[in-house]
Formats: C-alpha cells, sequence, structure tokens
C-alpha cells in the first residue's frame, strides 16, 4: 500500500499540474486568435500591394469563434467554411507559410496556387475547404456528418457559415436531413451583423439564428462569438451533443467583422463610430488579455511577448509566400477532374 502521509503530497502536485495546463490553455487561445489577426493584417498589407490578386475577405473581429470552437476538436472531427477562411485555416493547424503562399498565388500554396484566398484544403488537418458560393460548403458538411455516421468513427463535423447565407434555400435542405438521419454535425452560424453588406434587421424576417432550425426540431443556442471562453464553452456542449447520438445542433455567434465584406468593400453602410465602439468594448482579443493580465495567468509583458512571437511567424510566411515560385504551366493540367 501506498504511504498515506505522502498522498496530500501527490494531490498538490495534481493541482499544480492542472492549474498550469489550464493557464497554457488560456494562453493559446490568445496566441491562436492574436496569429489569425496579425496574419490577416499582413494578408492585407500584401493584397494592397498587389502581391495578392482577386477576393480576399478578411477575419478581423471574428477570431474568438473559430479558436474557441477548434479548441474542442478531436482528431477525427472536421472542419469547413465559406471564403472567410484565413482563420479557420490558422485555427485548425495549417501551416502560415502554406496559407500565406497560396493567398500569393505560388506553388509553395496548399492548392498549389490555384485555389487563392478562398479555396484551399488540408486533408491532413481534415479542413475541407474554404468555399466560394454563399451557402455551398453547407450541404457538403452535412456530407462529412453522413460519413462520420456511416463509418461510425464518432467524428463531428463542425460546419461554418454566416448570416447572409442562412437565407440560402440549400441551408434548409441540409438541417432537414442532418435531423431526419441525427447526424453529427454543429451548424456554427457566425452573424457578423452585416452579410455582404445588408444589416440583418433588413435582410432577415428572424433575425435570431439559433431559432433557425426551430421546424427542423434542431436545437439552438445564441452564443457571445466575442467572448473566446464563451464558445468554448458552447462548443463543448454542442460538439458532446452530436457526440451522443441527438443529432445536429446549430450555435448562432453573435460576432462582428471589423473590415469590408471584402477588400474592395468601402463599409459605408455602417458609420465609423459604430466600428470604433466595438472595438473599443468588445474587441476579443484585448478583453481576453486584459482578463488574463487581471486573473494572473500573464503579465503584460508576456502578452507583449506573445505579439512579437506572433509577428514573427507571420513575417517569416509573408517572406517564404514572396519568395517561393509561381507554379508553372504543366499546373494547368493536373489536379483536374475530367
Amino acid at each position: 500500500m501506498s504511504d498515506p502521509a505522502k498522498r496530500p503530497e501527490k494531490q498538490e502536485k495534481s493541482a499544480a499540474n492542472t492549474a498550469r495546463s489550464n493557464s497554457e490553455a488560456l494562453k493559446k487561445l490568445y496566441s491562436d486568435m492574436l496569429l489569425i489577426r496579425r496574419f490577416e493584417e499582413r494578408a492585407g498589407q500584401l493584397y494592397g500591394m498587389g502581391l495578392i490578386g482577386g477576393f480576399c475577405h478578411l477575419y478581423i473581429g471574428q477570431e474568438a469563434v473559430v479558436v474557441g470552437m477548434q479548441a474542442n476538436v478531436r482528431s477525427n472531427d472536421q472542419l469547413i467554411t465559406a471564403y472567410r477562411d484565413h482563420g479557420h485555416m490558422l485555427a485548425s493547424g495549417m501551416d502560415p507559410k502554406g496559407v500565406m503562399s497560396e493567398l500569393t498565388g505560388r506553388a509553395t500554396g496548399y492548392s498549389k496556387g490555384k485555389g487563392g484566398s478562398m479555396h484551399m484544403f488540408s486533408q491532413d488537418k481534415k479542413f475541407y475547404g474554404g468555399h466560394g458560393i454563399v451557402g455551398a460548403q453547407v450541404p457538403l458538411g452535412t456530407g462529412l456528418a453522413f460519413a462520420n455516421k456511416y463509418r461510425g468513427n464518432d467524428g463531428v463535423c463542425l460546419t461554418y457559415f454566416g448570416d447572409g447565407a442562412s437565407n440560402q434555400g440549400q441551408v434548409y435542405e441540409s438541417f432537414n436531413m442532418a435531423e431526419l438521419w441525427k447526424l453529427p454535425v454543429v451548424y456554427v452560424i457566425e452573424n457578423n451583423q452585416y452579410a455582404m453588406g445588408t444589416s440583418v434587421a433588413r435582410s432577415s424576417a428572424l433575425t435570431d439564428f439559433s431559432k433557425r432550425g426551430v421546424s427542423f426540431n434542431i436545437p439552438g443556442v445564441q452564443v457571445d462569438g466575442m467572448d473566446v471562453e464563451a464558445v468554448q464553452a458552447a462548443g463543448a456542449e454542442a460538439m458532446a451533443h452530436c457526440r451522443s447520438g441527438k443529432g445536429p445542433i446549430i450555435l448562432e455567434m453573435k460576432t462582428y467583422r471589423y473590415r469590408g465584406h471584402s477588400m474592395s468593400d468601402p463599409a459605408k453602410y455602417r458609420t465609423r463610430e459604430e466600428v470604433t465602439e466595438v472595438r473599443e468594448k468588445r474587441d476579443p482579443i484585448d478583453h481576453f488579455g486584459q482578463k488574463l493580465v487581471k486573473d494572473g495567468i500573464v503579465t503584460e509583458d508576456d502578452l507583449k511577448m506573445i505579439d512579437k512571437e506572433v509577428k514573427a511567424i507571420v513575417v517569416t510566411a509573408a517572406e517564404f509566400a514572396t519568395e517561393s515560385p509561381e507554379p508553372g504551366v504543366n499546373e494547368l493540367y493536373t489536379d483536374v477532374l475530367a
């Protein structure tokens, strides 16, 4: 038998290890959000310099949603999203160098420079796009969930889409099948208030998107998408719901994008004061960083060091991308389905 006198010491070590583990997990949430913010800021600069062509939709302001959700994933879970997808790629563990290379159309990109901002994939990271057609990823994500159930692998598909896509017909066809067959899919509606440029109050008869599945008996929950811990907690419950065989669930993330719909959108449909107020009062990164300092998890110097490390990663990614070669002409004939 073990010596009873040693048990309290073991319990203290266990508690210390748990606290340390929790502390590291919280710092990772902060670091992951900051990586997305700094990456997107750099992507915006490269777009302005003409190094990124085509469409480019930045995720600045919405970082807490994907970081909080991805903190819950297991190795057999999948992620699929729309064209505002750079943050989702980084949160799923894709290499910033490969993501930035794809944005700049280089051969070292995740789609060999042929997909660009909206069409990257990583089978290794279970990231299935990046889709340019509004709402197109929803039936595809439902199909991934069907494959999980068919194979009995306990996987859950996180299917992200926005408030604009929520009005697409294929979304409701997917809802119907998902509930009918009890598929393990979490529908994450990133409600950033403006779709492509119209307020949800003007474009949606029902602005509470968590209720969009009511007629299909799909439960829904509204979540503060600017609070990474609230997102993580809601995500954990939603994924447990799916793994238990109860079928799909909807999470409406109340979030906000700071930039226009794409880089070509001046966002004149809202006031500068509105954006400034959200930045000052609800920014997901600043507020979480302040909370970590207040709770004694980190110091202000720690936050500065994290920022320095993240900036170095982004600079390296940008340099790697701009120095990488463009795809050869022969690539026109590869990866083509006939």
